[in-house]
């Protein structure tokens, strides 16, 4: 069991790892239009990634879905149409506050939306036992840390729009900023759904399960269509954005050739991280994707950081906003610990 356990965790790591830095290319795809490269991106993912995968790794997949709940299907699609949604909203809060503080901001909102809420839904008897206090516990630390960093984040916006030569400049600052952090939002409370898809498709997964499917890779069926629907949604939005705004030309624009092969990684990095989170939350247990969700999202949140400052996002404003923004990180570790140990509790 422990062993299992190990394996589980580590994979929701390297999950949450992917998924923190899969959004990194956006810095350096200036020739591109934001649609152009989060349209490639959601293009590459939606095509590489989920039916591929699911027809490689389970047998008799069309029997399957067959063979599934309505509910199962519905839902599966449902709350994947809603993540896409979230994932529109995630690549515009990115773009406007940049990778340290959106990812904080973002995947603090879905720890919170995709792990309490499936808890208290389908079991709640665990909130008042040993693994779930535990873990309430963890997202509480967790919750301080991400106010921490938002703190953070509103400081070294006040001083970047100080340094700011005109005070229009600084005025249109403030205004992106603000839509930013509301993009952010939107984007934490939908992106949450994702969790919901694979909690609520169980009855999918375990079908795949009964036609042959290794454990590991049941969920692979569920990501069919969850990724589909999200992908869809994403790569429709930004079609529409290309035909208006007129930047359709960008895509075959000269020197923006390895613009897609950076866009195509991200949706690797994008689609493959949630997909080895599913893997990991199978060697969990029942509550896997309850428990191991919030590891995976504090993963993130601790690597879009990490790449925030490596990639110069915190320069020339400062040293208190760093200082807080490195204790509201270590406080998200110290949450992760503790998370883990709730997961601990339950393996």
């Amino acid at each position: 069991m422990y062993s299992s356990f190990g394996l589980g965790l580590l994979l929701i790591v390297v999950g949450g790892l992917m998924e923190g830095s899969f959004s990194l290319p956006l810095k350096y795809t200036s020739k591109w239009a934001w649609e152009n490269t989060w349209g490639a991106c959601s293009l590459g993912a939606l095509v590489l990634i989920p039916w591929p995968l699911a027809l490689l790794t389970v047998p008799h997949l069309m029997e399957v879905y067959g063979h599934s709940s309505v509910q199962a299907l519905l839902g599966a699609v449902v709350f994947g149409v809603g993540w896409g949604v979230g994932g529109i909203f995630f690549g515009l809060g990115l773009a406007a506050v940049g990778l340290s503080l959106g990812l904080s901001l973002i995947m603090g909102l879905v720890a919170i939306g995709g792990s309490i809420i499936p808890l208290m839904m389908q079991h709640p008897e665990q909130l008042s036992r040993p693994p779930g206090l535990v873990l309430m516990g963890g997202i509480a630390i967790m919750i301080l840390g991400i106010a921490v960093c938002a703190k953070a984040g509103q400081l070294k916006e006040k001083a970047a729009a100080a340094a700011d030569s005109q005070a229009s400049a600084g005025s249109s600052r403030k205004v992106r900023y603000g839509l930013g952090l509301f993009f952010c939002v939107a984007a934490g409370l939908l992106s949450a759904l994702v969790n919901f898809a694979l909690i609520f498709g169980a009855n999918i997964a375990d079908n795949a399960v009964r036609q042959g499917a290794d454990p590991s890779a049941a969920n692979n069926a569920v990501w069919a269509l969850v990724f589909t629907a999200n992908y869809a949604v994403n790569v429709g939005y930004c079609a529409y954005l290309a035909k208006r705004n007129k930047t359709f030309n960008k895509f075959l624009s000269l020197g923006t050739a390895a613009y897609w092969t950076a866009a195509i990684g991200m949706g690797l990095l994008w689609a493959g991280g949630i997909v080895i989170y599913g893997i990991g939350t199978t060697q969990l247990g029942h509550l896997g994707a309850i428990l191991g969700f919030p590891v995976m999202l504090i993963s993130s949140i601790i690597t879009g950081n990490a790449l925030g400052f490596l990639t110069g996002e915190w320069r020339g404003i400062g040293s208190q906003p760093r200082h807080i923004m490195a204790f509201g990180v270590f406080l998200l570790v110290i949450a992760t610990v503790v998370i883990a140990y709730s997961n601990r509790l339950v393996a």
